[in-house]
Formats: C-alpha cells, structure tokens, sequence
C-alpha cells in the first residue's frame, strides 16, 4: 500500500478553494532534501523565496510570526503547505489571514488526513494497553495471582472527531466487532464504519454505555476542554480514555482526579495539557495512566508522508487541480 494510497482514502472530501495562479515554489525557512525532492517530483519550478514566489512549503511547526513576516513581505504568495495536520500552533497567522479577502490571501493547506494510520495505529495500541491493564502489570515487580484486564471484542467505542485519523482507527477496529458513536460538527454527514453519528450536542446523553473514549478532534474554540469531570463522572468505572489530538480537549485535573479516584478503569495519553507535562506531575505516578510523549507519529512515520503530500500538491498547484488538506482559516483547521 503507498503513501498516495493511503493520502486518498483518508485526506476526507476536502474543502473547495480558489483557482490559483502557479509559478516558482521555495521551500523555508530550511531547506532538506526529501522537500526539495518532492517538489521537483511535483513538477514544481524549486526556487529561493522571492518576488515571484507563488508556493511556499512552510517546514517549521513552531515559528508562526516568521511565517507571518514572510508572508507580508510577499503577498504574491498563492498557496502555503504546513507541516502538521493540526494547525492550532498557526492559530495567530489563520486569523489574521481570515480578515483579509478571500480572493488576496493565500490558499493554507495542511498534513491532515498525510498520517492518519500511525496515529490510529497509536490509538488502538493505547486503547488495548488501558483495558489490558498493561500499565499497571508492566511495573509490576512480583508474579500477579489475580488475572485481570478487559477484552475490545464487541465493546462501545465513542470516537470524537471524524477526519482521517478517526475514519484509519475505525478500520483498523473492525476485527474486534465494536459498537462506534462518532462524533461530529455535521451529524447529518454518516461516517462510513461506524454504528451512529452524533452531533456535539447530542454525544454525552450516551457516555453511561461507552467503554472506552478516543478523541481524535482538532483543537478549536469550540472543543477546548471538552473532557472534563461530568464527562469522566457520567463514564463506567470500567471505561478508559484515549488522547490522539490535542492535550487541551482534556481538562487534565479532571482527568487526574479521575483516576484517582478510580471513577474512570485508565487513560492513555499521548497528548498533555500542558505539553511538554512537568516532569513531577501526579499523572506520571498513576499506575493506570500510560504517557507516550507526543510519538504517535514519530519523525521517521512523517517525513515521507508529509513528503507525498507536498508531492502531491505542488503537481495540483502546478496543473489547476484541488489541492488536499485545505485549512479553513475562519473556523482555525
């Protein structure tokens, strides 16, 4: 299965943009070789940023008021690829570029949907790890007499979000025979796999029955600590809670107390809010939460991934063809 395989089953349909005006592409604010090689493999004219730049593919992650700078020292600019599928770190520069017109501002598109099966693939594993109790048994120092632990088979999976990385973990559950209520803005929009599809306001009526929870949302205004202590009180004691997107949908005392008090089986978390988590944090002492430090999608996964979709862009750039992971810079992914 190739990379352009995978990016076309779960980039989703993709928002429509306008037509774009192709020329010189650069690639800032550093330079590597597997970039620069996929925008020739594109197609596209590679050259060093300036007046007749057209494309730029931004590398960076966290120098959002570089990006901005160059961006207004260039408005010829017609279309900039970001490095991540989440974009919440460009927050700053998406605003600003929603207040000016639709026909001037560049086009913004995104990783989403470029790594959608290793973060999926993380998701199982840490929804597998918290019901089998993996946390608490590999500290174990002494043989266990008593043999606990839940099976997946046939279980309620509440999967918040429904972009590639929801629509890759449902496939990948498949086997294990679930029941999934996704979650999503357009409830009216069924997602292909799942029992049911739900609206945000609709999602908690049905917390009571559910056996593990996945977020797997964008970071926006609207799903900021989402999870909080009602969500974890109105849980089973034997359902566990997965984060694959962002820390900050969780409200992590919640979190914390809930595991604690062990209202809620375990937590397996490889997003923290905040993030880096203090190295003396309490969750790093509970026996029933597992931490994998934001490596869901390690740079060995996403460099060539990210790589197929500069690939495929700049040959969409170049030709007049929709670009994939548009970002609609009003609403922030």
């Amino acid at each position: 299965m190739t990379a352009q395989h995978d990016e076309a089953r779960y980039v989703g349909e993709g928002l429509p943009h306008r037509s774009l005006q192709p020329g010189p592409i650069a690639v800032e604010p550093m330079q590597s070789e597997a970039f620069v090689d996929a925008v020739r493999a594109g197609g596209g004219d590679l050259q060093p940023l300036g007046e007749d730049t057209r494309g730029l593919v931004w590398l960076s992650e966290k120098r959002a008021d570089e990006l901005q700078a160059l961006l207004d020292q260039h408005p010829g600019i017609e279309w900039v690829q970001l490095p991540w599928a989440g974009v919440d770190a460009f927050s700053s520069v998406l605003a600003g570029l929603a207040q000016s017109d639709e026909s001037a501002r560049p086009v913004v598109t995104s990783a989403n949907g470029a790594y959608s099966e290793p973060v999926a693939e993380h998701a199982l594993a840490l929804v597998l790890a918290c019901m089998r109790e993996l946390p608490e048994k590999s500290r174990a120092a002494l043989w266990q007499p008593e043999r606990t632990g839940l099976s997946l088979f046939g279980r309620h999976i509440l999967l918040v979000g429904a972009g590639g990385v929801a629509q890759a973990f449902i496939d990948l559950v498949q086997p294990f025979s679930p029941e999934i209520t996704v979650v999503r803005r357009d409830a009216s929009r069924p997602v292909a796999g799942a029992t049911r599809t739900v609206g945000p306001e609709d999602w908690r009526e049905g917390l009571g029955s559910v056996d593990a929870v996945v977020l797997a949302a964008a970071h926006t205004a609207g799903t900021a600590a989402l999870f909080g202590a009602d969500e974890c009180e109105a849980l089973p004691e034997h359902a566990v809670v997965v984060n694959v997107a962002r820390g900050a949908l969780i409200d992590t005392n919640a979190l914390a107390d809930a595991l604690q008090s062990g209202s809620i089986k375990g937590a397996g978390l490889d997003v923290t809010e905040p993030e880096p988590l203090p190295n003396d944090h309490r969750l790093f002492t509970l026996p029933n939460c597992v931490i994998t430090s934001h490596s869901a999608d390690t740079p060995e996964m996403t460099k060539p991934l990210l790589a197929e979709r500069v690939r495929f862009n700049v040959d969409a750039f170049m030709s007049g063809r929709p670009l994939r992971g548009v970002v609609s810079v009003g609403d922030g992914y």
